[in-house]
């Protein structure tokens, strides 16, 4: 999904190959797990690294880094601050959590900074657990899969939590979007069948007081 309103247009003109392309931006994804002094879950910090291209369209699209050498200013880099929290209503973060009882809700997103690291832009956020929990589940992923999430074992817990990761099953998500695209193949990028979650893999969290 395009998942906020700033740097949409400049993005979607910038791939010009078929939707079959999917996805267009990549994003090396990180959590970090908080717990509170009872053994519960309470939040989750996220950060997402997005890759070199889709981080230069966004800063020229910003009109910041005009010399292009990945190194911004300190005012460029307090424009930059938020840029990717101004979340359409629809979005839901691309992080999926539940428990045993279903999903869970998560709060809207708190900043905790934006930087730009050998051309990559970097950013952080918490968001926390409207309900805590002792065991959670975690995936993070867009259902659209115009955004690949690279998880690649980046899982912190607290002490006292234990979590094990479960990796996608790859050939199984691409077979499902061979299959997706042939019974209905979509018109624009807006049809484009909803397989993200195939490809996330699944971390599973425990925590003890």
């Amino acid at each position: 999904m395009k998942r906020y309103l700033t740097s949409l247009a400049v993005v979607a003109c910038s791939w010009a190959g078929p939707l079959a392309a999917h996805p267009h931006v990549f994003v090396d994804l990180a959590v970090t797990f908080v717990a509170d002094a009872e053994g519960h879950v309470v939040g989750v910090e996220v950060e997402w690294r997005y890759d070199e291209l889709y981080s230069l369209l966004i800063l020229e699209d910003m009109g910041l880094d005009p010399e292009a050498d990945g190194v911004l200013t300190a005012q460029e880099l307090e424009q930059v601050q938020g840029f990717d929290l101004n979340w359409i209503p629809e979005f839901q973060g691309d992080i999926y959590v539940e428990a045993r009882g279903g999903p869970l809700s998560l709060t809207a997103p708190e900043g905790r900074g934006t930087e730009v690291v050998a051309g990559q832009l970097i950013s952080r956020h918490y968001r926390s657990l409207e309900v805590p929990q002792g065991e959670v589940v975690l995936r993070g992923y867009d259902p659209t899969f115009y955004t690949a999430y690279d998880l690649a074992g980046r899982v912190q817990v607290p002490e006292g939590c234990n979590f094990e990761i479960t990796p996608a099953d790859l050939d199984a998500a691409y077979t499902l979007v061979e299959e997706a695209l042939y019974k209905d193949p979509p018109k624009d990028d807006d049809e484009y069948p909803e397989v993200g979650a195939a490809f996330a893999d699944r971390v599973a969290v425990t925590c003890r007081k």
